[in-house]
């Protein structure tokens, strides 16, 4: 039985996906610092804490704009 090890880090190309924004958005998420971004030699990854953040982030604002 293998166990899945979920990822602490992902491409941009994955983490802008997974929370559903083009790349264009996803990059001023990054500059703006609402995701966090580590290189890996010229390779960018993000971390998957900071994506789960943006997402609680973005429900608790429509919870309080509701």
């Amino acid at each position: 039985m293998h166990r899945q090890i979920e990822p602490l880090a992902v491409t941009p190309k994955d983490a802008f996906a997974a929370i559903g924004v083009g790349i264009t958005k996803g990059y001023e998420l990054i500059n703006e610092g609402k995701l966090e971004t580590f290189k890996i030699g010229r390779a960018t990854r993000i971390t998957t804490a900071s994506l789960k953040a943006y997402v609680a982030e973005r429900l608790a604002e429509q919870r309080v704009a509701a």
